[in-house]
């Protein structure tokens, strides 16, 4: 059976909206059961980057804001739909999102059917699947350019950072993102593309895959790394 990757996301507007911002890239599972999350309290323009340290020591790890890793994150995700390989979004996706929790989220209540040895599988299938939606429609909308705009202050859900992305053809919109600590590092949770949270439509597309076959998500799991 053939999983049907253009049922992502129906809506002609929405699909550019999707594949320009590379969206599709990271919508990864998780709003669809809890309320949407509330605007950017403060904003904060992107700090600049710190001069290079002139010691002998180790090399400086230089710190990354929210922002700062959203804009290296876009670039690369820029980068990725220029290129059209599946393969560079995938490493994209494999290196910044939060592919557990947006795994797990995206099964709902069939996750716990879903024995953790077969979760490696699945995030793997997820992300392949993913990455080649984002690969199949980026070229139709060329991204001109990406930047961040402002970050709000962290709360219990993580921090959002605004961005805006530029249409070749002049268009142009406004993506909000959610991301989330995790160790030294941070991840992409969620994205906001004209008033949708984008790991809704993963939501509904997976649970709707694993009712329609007897409610066995392995049926899900099989499907996305054919």
């Amino acid at each position: 059976m053939q999983f049907p990757v253009t049922s992502i996301a129906p809506r002609r507007g929405l699909v550019r909206a999707l594949a320009c911002a590379a969206v599709v890239a990271m919508p990864m599972a998780a709003m669809a059961q809890a309320a949407p999350p509330a605007p950017p309290t403060a904003t904060a323009t992107l700090p600049a980057a710190p001069p290079a340290a002139a010691t002998e020591a180790a090399p400086v790890v230089r710190k990354e804001s929210p922002a700062g890793f959203m804009k290296r994150v876009g670039n690369e995700l820029l980068a990725a739909s220029r290129s059209g390989s599946v393969g560079q979004f995938a490493m994209v996706l494999n290196s910044n999102a939060d592919v557990p929790s947006i795994g797990i989220s995206a099964l709902g209540e069939y996750a716990r059917s879903l024995p953790k040895t077969d979760r490696p599988i699945y995030y793997n299938g997820m992300i392949n699947f993913i990455a080649r939606y984002a690969s199949k429609e980026a070229p139709k909308y060329p991204v001109a350019r990406f930047i961040v705009t402002a970050q709000s202050k962290e709360d219990a859900r993580g921090t959002y950072v605004d961005s805006r992305i530029t249409l070749a053809s002049g268009d142009g919109y406004d993506v909000r993102w959610l991301i989330v600590k995790r160790g030294n590092t941070y991840k992409v949770r969620d994205a906001q593309v004209i008033g949708f949270w984008m790991t809704s439509f993963l939501d509904n597309l997976f649970q709707s895959f694993i009712s329609d076959n007897g409610g066995n998500p392995k049926a899900l799991v099989v499907a996305l790394n054919r």
